[in-house]
């Protein structure tokens, strides 16, 4: 089964879809801040589309454990979240985090054992398949060079970010 997390209206076509409120094309009504999300089983999903949810939720370790407790070996993950550096990550006041590349790093077992940050509440692994950035015009015109400056040094010149993680078991 593949899952459309926090779905809202805009559930993704191929995908069953998990919302705290019921509606078109919501098939779970779960608040995610509730664990387990007891309508999954371990091992249980193939893929996971979250897109404007994990700014949102109050404890990012215990949300990111869950995913990985219900999806099998191997799932691929997107998420999709406005990017640290944009005004879209401060102006709603229901989101509790901004979204980085360096925020999934986190989620790696390896890299936690690295950083010797292993004693972290985290259980879950992921490896980070793709990360890519969407620029706010005119960065989004401009060359690659010009663009990975841009992200390093400027405010608003992206506005999301997306990130592809892979399950592993």
């Amino acid at each position: 089964m593949k899952l459309d997390i926090a779905c809202g209206q805009n559930k993704r076509e191929g995908f069953k879809g998990v919302d705290i409120i019921s509606g078109p094309g919501v098939d779970f009504v779960w608040d995610l801040e509730q664990f387990p999300w007891e309508p999954f089983k371990d091992n249980s999903i193939e893929e996971v589309h979250i897109s404007h949810y994990a700014e949102h939720t109050k404890d990012l370790m215990k949300f990111m454990n869950e995913v990985w407790r219900i999806c099998e070996n191997g799932a691929k993950v997107t998420i999709l979240g406005p990017y640290y550096t944009s005004i879209r990550a401060w102006q709603d006041p229901t989101h509790t985090r901004a979204l980085s590349e360096a925020t999934w790093q986190y989620f790696s077992k390896d890299w936690r054992v690295m950083n010797k940050l292993d004693h972290y509440p985290i259980h879950s692994d992921f490896s980070v398949e793709k990360i890519m950035a969407f620029f706010n015009p005119p960065w989004d015109k401009k060359s690659d060079e010009a663009k990975q400056f841009a992200q390093m040094h400027y405010f608003n010149a992206v506005s999301d970010i997306l990130v592809e993680l892979k399950v592993v078991k």
